[in-house]
């Protein structure tokens, strides 16, 4: 990479283009620092909503229903845990788009995680199988493209809602699928 941009630099330094490559990178710049502020704002809106759902119980309730999931997706991590209980924030997180508010749970996740793990210098099955399912962000809304839809001038910025639910669906529906397979497809 560092060489194509210096071969860039060099082209444009030969060829009289040396302006174009100081307005891009001055451009580039600007923009950049425009998407992390509206980033930040986003994510310091729905951080916020979703430490104000923690305080009113709404996580905590929206756990419960989900533990039983949770509970078949780690079978060795107690389901009256706290490791099962920070699976379920970081899970309910992702799936309202909050992938930045999932964060610390996941992270607290796996310190407890470790906890129950016999060999600590090797990741287990579950700390492993929530990496994957963490990694995976399981979407219901997708904040994060919204606020760049919105910030771009998109006409209908939320008009992905609908087709991303139905990604999720089938999704969901091919992982129940092959759950209840034991894996086989």
């Amino acid at each position: 990479m560092a060489g194509m941009i210096l071969v860039g630099i060099l082209s444009a330094a030969f060829t009289g283009h040396m302006a174009d490559v100081t307005n891009g990178a001055i451009s580039s710049a600007r923009e950049a620092v425009s998407t992390a502020l509206t980033m930040l704002g986003v994510i310091s809106l729905w951080t916020g909503l979703m430490k104000i759902g923690e305080k009113a119980g709404i996580v905590s309730s929206m756990c419960r229903k989900i533990t039983p999931f949770l509970s078949r997706l780690f079978p060795s991590v107690p389901k009256e845990s706290k490791a099962m209980e920070y699976i379920g924030i970081n899970v309910i997180a992702n799936f309202l788009g909050l992938g930045w508010a999932s964060t610390p749970a996941g992270l607290k996740a796996m310190e407890e995680l470790q906890k129950y793990n016999p060999h600590k210098e090797k990741a287990t099955t579950a700390m492993c199988g929530f990496m994957i399912f963490n990694m995976s962000s399981l979407q219901l809304v997708s904040v994060n493209l919204i606020a760049y839809r919105t910030q771009y001038n998109s006409q209908a910025p939320s008009e992905i809602i609908g087709p991303g639910i139905a990604i999720n669906t089938c999704i969901n529906y091919y992982c129940n699928y092959i759950f209840e397979n034991n894996g086989e497809v």
